[in-house]
C-alpha cells in the first residue's frame, strides 16, 4: 500500500508538532511548511527533524503554496498556519485577517488549481462565537467574533465551507475550543500560569499578573484534538466538527490547581493587572462535542487537572535545567 503524504503548514506550532508525531505514528510521510526567516524555532519538532520534510512557503505567497502542491503532490493538508494570538490581533489586525483569513483562501485555490482531489482540514476556533448566542456552542450556533482574530477565523471558516459548495472540494473544519499542553506558546495564559507556578516554587519569580480570572473556558489537551482533526479527513463526506470537552473552568481555577500541584497558594502570589484585560471580552465558551462524538467517535480523554498538571510538571523540568 502506498505511503500517504500529508501538508502541514504551522507545523513549528503547538498542534503542528503533535499532529506531525500522530501522522508518523501513522505511516505518513509528512510535509512541513515554513516561512523563509532567520529566526524559525524549530523548538518543538527537533526530536522528529530527522523523520520529516520541511519545505519553504507562505500563506501570503499563493505562488509558493501553488508550488509546494504541484511538486510534492500531498493527499492531506492540515491548514495549521495563523496569526493565532488574540491579542496581538489587535495591534495586527491587518496582518491578521492576511494570514488567518486570506490565507485560508490562497491555500483553498491552489488546492482547486493544482489537485482538487487533496482533502483539506481547516483549523476553525472558539473564538469564532464570541459573544455566544447559546450555551452550550455546537456546529449550527451562530458566530459572533469578538477579536480581529476572531473575525480573520470566522472568514477562513466560511471561505472553507464556501469551497466545498462551490467546488465540490472535501474541505472540513474543526472548530476547536482551547486546547493546551507543554507546547503552548509563552504568550497564552495557561502557559503563563504554569511557568509561573513552577517559577515561583524555585524562587526565580515573586508574582503572577493575570487579566480577567472570571474568564470561562473549555480547555483540553492539544495531542486528544489533532487525532480529531485526522479522522475528519478519514470520514466519506466532509463535514465540520466541534472538538471540546464540553466543560468549562475559569482562569482562576486554573491558576488555584497549578498552584497546588507545587504546594502553594494562589491567591499569595496572584495579581490582577487591567494591561492584559481585552478591549472585548469573551467571558463564556463551552463547546457541545456530541456530533464529533457520535459520527467520529471522537472525545477528550485528559481530563482539566491532568492536563494542568502536565503543563506544571514540564515547566518544573524547564526550570531545574535553567
Amino acid at each position: 500500500m502506498k505511503q500517504k503524504r500529508a501538508l502541514i503548514t504551522g507545523i513549528t506550532g503547538q498542534d503542528g508538532s503533535y499532529l506531525a508525531e500522530f501522522l508518523l505514528s501513522k505511516d505518513y510521510e509528512v510535509l512541513g511548511m515554513v516561512r523563509r526567516s532567520s529566526t524559525i524555532n524549530f523548538e518543538r519538532i527537533k526530536h522528529i527533524q530527522d523523520e520529516i520534510t520541511i519545505v519553504s512557503g507562505d500563506l501570503l505567497d499563493q505562488a509558493s503554496l501553488i508550488d509546494i502542491i504541484e511538486r510534492y503532490r500531498p493527499v492531506e493538508v492540515y491548514n495549521l498556519a495563523a496569526q493565532s494570538f488574540v491579542q496581538t490581533s489587535w495591534t495586527q489586525p491587518v496582518f491578521t485577517g492576511e494570514v488567518t483569513g486570506l490565507g485560508v483562501t490562497r491555500l483553498l485555490d491552489a488546492i482547486r488549481l493544482v489537485d482538487p482531489d487533496i482533502r483539506f482540514y481547516q483549523a476553525s476556533s472558539s473564538e469564532m462565537f464570541g459573544k455566544v448566542r447559546e450555551v452550550p456552542q455546537n456546529e449550527l450556533t451562530p458566530f459572533y467574533p469578538r477579536s480581529p482574530y476572531g473575525v480573520a477565523k470566522v472568514y477562513g471558516h466560511w471561505i472553507t465551507v464556501n469551497y466545498r459548495e462551490s467546488y465540490n472540494l472535501f474541505t472540513s473544519s474543526g472548530i476547536c475550543f482551547n486546547h493546551e499542553s507543554p507546547r503552548r506558546g509563552h504568550e497564552f495564559v495557561t502557559r503563563k500560569i504554569a511557568r509561573a507556578a513552577a517559577q515561583i516554587k524555585s524562587g526565580l519569580q515573586n508574582e503572577l499578573r493575570l487579566g480577567n480570572m472570571d474568564a470561562q473556558r473549555d480547555w483540553g489537551y492539544a495531542p486528544d484534538y489533532v487525532r480529531g482533526m485526522w479522522m475528519m479527513l478519514q470520514q466519506e463526506e466532509p463535514e465540520d466538527f466541534i472538538l471540546s470537552t464540553g466543560v468549562t473552568h475559569t482562569v482562576e481555577e486554573f491558576a488555584r490547581i497549578a498552584f497546588e500541584v507545587v504546594g502553594l497558594d494562589f491567591r499569595d502570589y496572584t495579581v490582577q493587572d487591567p494591561r492584559f484585560m481585552r478591549p472585548a471580552e469573551v467571558d463564556l465558551l463551552v463547546g457541545n462535542p456530541g456530533k464529533a462524538q457520535s459520527k467520529l467517535g471522537w472525545q477528550a480523554t485528559t481530563s482539566f487537572q491532568d492536563l494542568v498538571r502536565i503543563m506544571v510538571e514540564a515547566e518544573l523540568e524547564n526550570t531545574d535545567k535553567e
